[in-house]
Protein backbone atom coordinates (compact mmCIF):
# COMPACT_ATOMS: atom_id res chain seq x y z
CA UNK A 1 0.00 0.00 0.00
CA UNK A 2 1.19 3.47 -0.48
CA UNK A 3 -0.12 5.99 1.92
CA UNK A 4 -1.06 9.37 0.97
CA UNK A 5 -2.83 10.62 3.80
CA UNK A 6 -4.29 8.86 7.05
CA UNK A 7 -7.76 8.51 5.00
CA UNK A 8 -6.49 7.65 1.38
CA UNK A 9 -3.91 4.68 0.19
CA UNK A 10 -3.14 3.49 -2.79
CA UNK A 11 -2.46 -0.36 -3.41
CA UNK A 12 0.97 -0.63 -4.99
CA UNK A 13 -0.83 -3.13 -7.96
CA UNK A 14 -2.38 -0.24 -9.70
CA UNK A 15 1.15 1.35 -10.03
CA UNK A 16 3.23 0.00 -12.94
CA UNK A 17 7.50 0.11 -12.17
CA UNK A 18 9.56 -0.60 -14.74
CA UNK A 19 13.60 -0.80 -14.47
CA UNK A 20 15.02 1.17 -17.01
CA UNK A 21 18.74 2.52 -17.56
CA UNK A 22 20.03 5.92 -16.14
CA UNK A 23 20.77 8.77 -18.88
CA UNK A 24 24.01 10.71 -18.51
CA UNK A 25 27.37 10.04 -17.54
CA UNK A 26 28.38 7.07 -14.96
CA UNK A 27 30.80 5.13 -16.60
CA UNK A 28 30.83 1.40 -17.08
CA UNK A 29 28.05 1.11 -14.58
CA UNK A 30 25.65 2.94 -16.48
CA UNK A 31 25.37 0.70 -19.96
CA UNK A 32 25.14 -2.59 -17.58
CA UNK A 33 22.50 -2.02 -15.02
CA UNK A 34 18.98 -0.44 -14.98
CA UNK A 35 18.98 1.42 -11.95
CA UNK A 36 16.41 3.89 -13.09
CA UNK A 37 12.88 3.81 -12.81
CA UNK A 38 9.69 4.39 -14.71
CA UNK A 39 6.49 4.79 -12.94
CA UNK A 40 3.10 4.83 -14.93
CA UNK A 41 -0.47 5.49 -12.79
CA UNK A 42 -3.96 5.50 -14.61
CA UNK A 43 -6.12 8.14 -13.15
CA UNK A 44 -8.71 6.70 -14.60
CA UNK A 45 -8.35 2.97 -13.68
CA UNK A 46 -7.31 4.05 -10.03
CA UNK A 47 -9.38 2.97 -6.58
CA UNK A 48 -8.90 7.31 -6.05
CA UNK A 49 -12.28 8.70 -4.82
CA UNK A 50 -13.82 10.85 -8.29
CA UNK A 51 -13.25 14.38 -6.68
CA UNK A 52 -9.56 13.63 -6.16
CA UNK A 53 -9.41 11.84 -10.30
CA UNK A 54 -11.23 14.91 -11.53
CA UNK A 55 -8.48 17.66 -9.60
CA UNK A 56 -5.87 15.35 -10.63
CA UNK A 57 -7.24 15.08 -14.37
CA UNK A 58 -7.77 19.16 -14.26
CA UNK A 59 -3.61 19.59 -12.85
CA UNK A 60 -1.66 21.42 -15.38
CA UNK A 61 1.20 19.48 -15.15
CA UNK A 62 3.39 17.55 -17.39
CA UNK A 63 3.58 14.23 -15.92
CA UNK A 64 0.09 13.71 -16.54
CA UNK A 65 -1.09 12.71 -20.44
CA UNK A 66 -3.80 13.36 -22.26
CA UNK A 67 -5.26 10.19 -21.37
CA UNK A 68 -5.07 10.40 -17.40
CA UNK A 69 -1.46 8.51 -17.09
CA UNK A 70 0.74 9.92 -14.89
CA UNK A 71 4.35 8.61 -16.09
CA UNK A 72 7.02 9.52 -13.39
CA UNK A 73 11.00 8.86 -14.36
CA UNK A 74 13.48 8.76 -11.46
CA UNK A 75 16.75 8.29 -11.85
CA UNK A 76 18.33 10.35 -9.57
CA UNK A 77 20.15 8.29 -7.17
CA UNK A 78 22.84 5.19 -8.66
CA UNK A 79 20.42 1.96 -6.46
CA UNK A 80 17.05 1.07 -8.10
CA UNK A 81 15.46 0.70 -4.29
CA UNK A 82 16.06 4.35 -3.58
CA UNK A 83 14.59 5.59 -7.56
CA UNK A 84 11.77 3.56 -6.80
CA UNK A 85 11.07 5.09 -3.35
CA UNK A 86 11.52 8.38 -4.88
CA UNK A 87 9.25 7.79 -7.94
CA UNK A 88 6.20 6.79 -5.33
CA UNK A 89 7.10 9.26 -3.18
CA UNK A 90 6.96 11.75 -5.95
CA UNK A 91 3.49 9.99 -7.06
CA UNK A 92 2.68 10.49 -3.47
CA UNK A 93 3.29 14.40 -3.38
CA UNK A 94 1.48 14.58 -6.69
CA UNK A 95 -1.87 13.04 -5.57
CA UNK A 96 -1.78 14.83 -1.92
CA UNK A 97 -1.35 18.31 -3.54
CA UNK A 98 -4.73 17.05 -5.88
CA UNK A 99 -6.69 16.37 -2.67
CA UNK A 100 -6.00 19.47 -0.60
CA UNK A 101 -8.86 22.32 -1.57
CA UNK A 102 -7.42 25.66 -2.07
CA UNK A 103 -10.03 28.09 0.52
CA UNK A 104 -11.07 30.99 -2.00
CA UNK A 105 -9.82 34.77 -1.01
CA UNK A 106 -12.91 36.57 0.35
CA UNK A 107 -12.41 40.38 -0.64
CA UNK A 108 -12.04 42.53 1.97
CA UNK A 109 -12.15 46.71 2.11
CA UNK A 110 -9.22 48.78 3.89
CA UNK A 111 -10.01 50.29 7.53
CA UNK A 112 -10.83 53.24 8.38
CA UNK A 113 -6.91 53.55 9.81
CA UNK A 114 -4.84 52.31 6.78
CA UNK A 115 -7.11 54.84 4.60
CA UNK A 116 -6.36 57.81 7.13
CA UNK A 117 -2.60 56.13 7.19
CA UNK A 118 -2.40 56.41 3.43
CA UNK A 119 -4.11 60.31 3.05
CA UNK A 120 -1.69 61.20 5.10
CA UNK A 121 1.59 60.15 3.92
CA UNK A 122 0.22 61.67 0.32
CA UNK A 123 -0.53 64.79 2.33
CA UNK A 124 3.56 64.81 3.55
CA UNK A 125 4.75 63.97 0.27
CA UNK A 126 2.87 66.29 -1.95
CA UNK A 127 4.06 68.80 0.76
CA UNK A 128 8.01 67.69 0.21
CA UNK A 129 7.52 68.26 -3.24
CA UNK A 130 6.44 71.72 -3.17
CA UNK A 131 9.27 72.53 -1.33
CA UNK A 132 11.67 71.17 -3.83
CA UNK A 133 9.91 73.66 -6.45
CA UNK A 134 11.62 76.78 -7.10
CA UNK A 135 11.28 79.78 -5.42
CA UNK A 136 10.07 83.37 -6.20
CA UNK A 137 12.34 85.96 -5.40
CA UNK A 138 10.67 89.39 -4.53
CA UNK A 139 12.22 92.58 -5.41
CA UNK A 140 11.31 95.56 -3.17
Amino acid sequence: MLFITKNLQIPLHEVELHAIRSQGPGGQNVNKVSTAIHLRFDIRASSLPLDCKDRLMQLKDVRITQDGIIVIKAQRYRSQDKNRDDALARLSILIKNATQIKKTRKKSNPTKASKKKLLDSKTRHGKLKVLRGKSIKTED
